[in-house]
C-alpha cells in the first residue's frame, strides 16, 4: 500500500492546494456564467460582434475594399506581400466578486469534502470560467474573525492571486485563541460586499449561511439593487438529515442553533459541544427543522429578489452544480 498517495487523498478532502485550484482551468471553460436574470445594465465580458477599432486584437485578414486604413497591419502585409488589415473585438467587462465563507464551521463534513474545501473549488472553477469570459475577477474571504477583499482586476495573474488567498488562508480563530477576538458575522460579511462590490459586478456567495437573518437579507436586497447575485448554499448530507439511529456530537458555532438542540451542552467562547440523541425524536425534530429553516429562508430570498441560488452538497460534483 502507498501510503503517501493515501495521505494526500486523504489530505485534499480536508484541506486544498493551490495546484488542485490551478487544475479547475480546464473543466472551467465549459461553464457560462450569463445568467437568466440580469440585474445591471453592462453586460459583461461576452464579446459584441461589432468590429472596428476595439480594445483588444482579434485576427489579421486580408483587406477589403471599404477597410479603415489606419488599421492596415503592415507586418503582416510586408511579410506576405499582400495587405491586411487588423480586426478588432470589443470587449465589455464586468467586475465578478466572488465571497467565499472559511468559517470554522465549514471545515467539516461526513462524506466526501470538507464543506470549506467545496467553498474554494466552487470559487476557483467561478474565477476560471470568469477569467475565460475576459471578465475582471475579486473576491473576499472570511473566516469567524477575519474579513478580507480582493479588488477585482484582469488576467491570469488576478485569478491566481484570488486563489492562492484561498488555498494559503488559515483558520485562524481556532478554539483556543478567539477569547478577545471580534467575531464576524454574516451580516457584517454582506455588509462588506455592498461597499466592495460595484453596480454592475456578478456576486457570487458560497457559504452555508449560518447566522443569516432578517439584517442579512436586507443588505442582500440593497446588493441585489445594483448586482446580479448568485447564492450557492455548501451543506453536509448529516446536515440535512442525521441517521435514523445513533449519538452524535458537533460542535456548533451559533449559540441560538446551540441552544435549541441541547439545554445542557457545555459553552467554550461562544462555542458549544451538542449531542444530538436520534431516538429522542422531539430533539431530532429540532434538528432537522433548523436545516430545513435555514434552506427555506434562502429559497424564499432568492426568489423575491431574483437571486439565482444553487444547493450544493460535499458529494455533488461542483462542476455539475454549476451547469
Amino acid at each position: 500500500m502507498n501510503f503517501g498517495k493515501q495521505a494526500s487523498a486523504t489530505s485534499e478532502l480536508v484541506s486544498v492546494s493551490l495546484k488542485t485550484l490551478v487544475d479547475l482551468a480546464r473543466p472551467a471553460a465549459g461553464l457560462n456564467l450569463k445568467h437568466s436574470t440580469i440585474r445591471a445594465g453592462q453586460s459583461g465580458g461576452y464579446v459584441s460582434r461589432f468590429k472596428g477599432r476595439g480594445m483588444e486584437f482579434e485576427e489579421a485578414r486580408v483587406y477589403q475594399p471599404g477597410d479603415d486604413i489606419r488599421s492596415i497591419d503592415w507586418r503582416v502585409t510586408a511579410r506576405t506581400g499582400e495587405t491586411h488589415t487588423k480586426v478588432f473585438r470589443e470587449e465589455r467587462e464586468r467586475p465578478v466578486f466572488i465571497s467565499v465563507d472559511n468559517r470554522l464551521a465549514m471545515h467539516f463534513a461526513t462524506r466526501g469534502f470538507f464543506k470549506s474545501v467545496l467553498a474554494a473549488k466552487l470559487a476557483g472553477l467561478v474565477a476560471w470560467a470568469a477569467q475565460h469570459h475576459g471578465d475582471r475577477i475579486g473576491g473576499q474571504i472570511f473566516t469567524d474573525t477575519m474579513c478580507r477583499e480582493l479588488k477585482p482586476q484582469n488576467g491570469r495573474h488576478a485569478v491566481l492571486r484570488f486563489l492562492n488567498a484561498i488555498s494559503s488562508g488559515e483558520v485562524v480563530d481556532r478554539l483556543e485563541g478567539r477569547t478577545n477576538q471580534v467575531t464576524i458575522t454574516l451580516e457584517k460579511v454582506v455588509a462588506r460586499l455592498m461597499q466592495h462590490a460595484r453596480p454592475g459586478s456578478l456576486v457570487y456567495i458560497i457559504s452555508d449561511f449560518r447566522g443569516i437573518n432578517d439584517q442579512v437579507e436586507t443588505h442582500l436586497a440593497k446588493l441585489a439593487r445594483h448586482c446580479q447575485v448568485v447564492l450557492i448554499f455548501v451543506y453536509d448530507p448529516l446536515e440535512s438529515r442525521l441517521p435514523d439511529k445513533g449519538r452524535y456530537r458537533f460542535t456548533a458555532m451559533d449559540g441560538a442553533y446551540a441552544a435549541s438542540l441541547s439545554g445542557t451542552g457545555a459553552a467554550t467562547h461562544d462555542v458549544r459541544d451538542v449531542v444530538v440523541d436520534t431516538g429522542d425524536r422531539q430533539r431530532l425534530l429540532k434538528y432537522q427543522q433548523h436545516f430545513s429553516e435555514r434552506l427555506h429562508q434562502l429559497e424564499q430570498i432568492a426568489k423575491k429578489m431574483g437571486l439565482v441560488f444553487i444547493q450544493c452538497s460535499t458529494t455533488d460534483d461542483p462542476i455539475q452544480r454549476l451547469r
